[in-house]
């Protein structure tokens, strides 16, 4: 590269012109493959025209739009011209996406055809201008932007989990930081393919598999969004060398027929965003033949923080500490250390932090402080750097004054030759305060009840820790990104709906 670049928009500006990457494909979607000239080229022209409406650097891009590969080019187009784009989920109704423009002041709203109807029903803003996607593609040249470190260059809305989703406002230096943390530890190069059926409204779908992969002369297979029957087809077409999930995707392919050829290639598969047990990393990776990589972040840290190496990976932790970033554990004296075995919460620091929630001031003060992202996670490293979590601060179950950590049951359970999934949240108890309950998803009903559960718990583990209930249902609650809805099983208990089945 000519120099150091210190944001995301000079690094694809000087990578893409290698002349040695120039002609590798940098995206494909089957029907349509773009190279990495072609991509430069593309986005310059779309990132030229977007310019011309007087949008000024920092700028909300909203890009609505159907899941395709010109979506991902008025992604890339828009940090390119130093704007800061936010791609929104796709199906939400008119109201919903109204009050995101409104949130994220979004000054161009980027729509596609399909989309016009939406669009003609929104309440879009006086400073907001809509433009069709189409006419973003006429030809133009984009003058070389200088485009500042500090730059917003990307908007996320967060899951919502605890009340309505927040916008993290994250800089093209927090992006650039997180692609070449992510490029470094797990060895992303251009002979790797990485298929994409993840999310683009997600930071794992961005940051993770476009961003980086697009800085290593990697090819993205840009596919439709997962679905598990879909994947034996997608990786025999496409032979990928990293496939990218969350772990219950993961289970649900587990079901499924792989051709040995279709998994030759396979020299990784990533997993994040929610926990793994044991029982499950072991059984994903006998089905794919390659290591199960773990890694551990939030949206408000970019997105990666630690990853296993993929040559190293260790079972239960969720890797080492990107370069880049710091991460420690703070005590309850708010010392924070690294030493191993000691148990504290994560908290995240370096130049991938968000500047802040957008419209939320008490919010991003009461997470962010001194310049130390507090995760509410719980986790200890070890005596090689590896961390593991265990526990979550707000999911800790606390009976009779001892903390329990739901993960832990979980794990015991899970462990079951017999169980396919399980969630222990608390409920309240006039006498403990709280209680465990666990829910499970059995693999075969007639082979389980709750005092098997019971006592796998009870033998592991301890008296305390034993469900005061099992609750045997079909499937758990998930969220768009397919972690497990803890809290809709939480609120859920708390309601009573469940008071029959136990």
């Amino acid at each position: 590269m000519e120099h150091r670049p210190t944001s995301l928009a000079q690094a694809f500006q000087q990578y893409w012109q290698l002349p040695d990457v120039q002609q590798r494909p940098a995206l494909t979607d089957g029907a349509r493959t773009i190279s990495y000239a072609d991509l430069a080229r593309d986005t310059d022209t779309v990132a030229a025209n977007l310019l011309r409406y007087d949008a000024r650097p920092g700028d909300a891009v909203a890009i609505v739009m159907t899941r395709s590969l010109d979506a991902v080019i008025v992604l890339l187009a828009s940090i390119r011209a130093g704007l800061c784009p936010c791609v929104f989920e796709p199906k939400l109704p008119a109201e919903e996406v109204s009050a995101r423009l409104i949130e994220t002041s979004a000054r161009l709203v980027v729509h596609d055809i399909d989309n016009l109807p939406l669009v003609s029903e929104l309440a879009i803003p006086d400073a907001a201008r809509p433009i069709q996607f189409a006419s973003l593609t006429e030809a133009s040249h984009c003058q070389r932007v200088d485009v500042p470190m500090t730059s917003a260059a990307l908007l996320l809305f967060t899951s919502g989990s605890t009340g309505r989703p927040k916008v993290v406002q994250l800089t093209q230096a927090a992006l650039l930081n997180n692609a070449l943390g992510v490029l470094a530890q797990s060895a992303l190069s251009g002979d790797d393919r990485l298929l994409h059926v993840m999310p683009i409204y997600h930071t794992n779908g961005v940051n993770n598999q476009l961003f980086a992969p697009l800085l290593a002369g990697a090819t993205v297979v840009f596919s439709p969004r997962f679905r598990a029957e879909d994947m034996p087809e997608l990786m025999k077409r496409y032979k990928p060398t990293i496939i990218t999930g969350v772990p219950t995707m993961y289970s649900r392919m587990l079901a499924q027929q792989f051709d040995a050829e279709a998994l030759a290639a396979l020299r990784m598969a990533r997993c994040g965003s929610a926990p793994i047990t044991e029982a499950l990393h072991r059984e994903v990776e006998a089905k794919l033949g390659c290591p199960l990589v773990i890694s551990y972040g939030l949206s408000e840290a970019t997105c990666t923080s630690t990853l296993n190496p993929p040559a190293a990976r260790r079972m239960g932790s969720v890797g080492k500490v990107l370069p880049g970033q710091t991460v420690k554990l703070q005590l309850g004296d708010s010392t924070m250390t690294d030493v191993p075995g000691i148990e504290g919460e994560i908290c995240i620091a370096g130049p991938n932090l968000m500047t802040g929630y957008l419209g939320a001031a008490d919010a991003t003060a009461r997470t962010v402080t001194d310049g130390w992202l507090h995760t509410g996670d719980l986790g200890r490293f070890d005596t090689d750097g590896y961390l593991y979590v265990t526990g979550r601060i707000k999911d800790v179950i606390i009976r009779g004054g001892e903390n329990l950590s739901p993960l832990l049951i979980e794990s015991v359970i899970v462990a079951e030759n017999d169980i396919a999934a399980c969630c222990v949240v608390g409920r309240a108890d006039h006498d403990l305060g709280e209680v465990p309950v666990a829910f499970v998803v059995p693999k075969d009903r007639a082979l389980v009840d709750a005092e098997r559960v019971k006592e796998a718990v009870k033998k592991r583990l301890s008296r305390i820790y034993v469900p005061h209930d099992v609750v045997f249902v079909d499937a758990l609650p998930e969220t768009a990104v397919g972690k497990v809805d803890r809290k809709v099983l939480a609120a859920q208990l708390s309601a009573g709906e469940y008071k029959s089945m136990v």
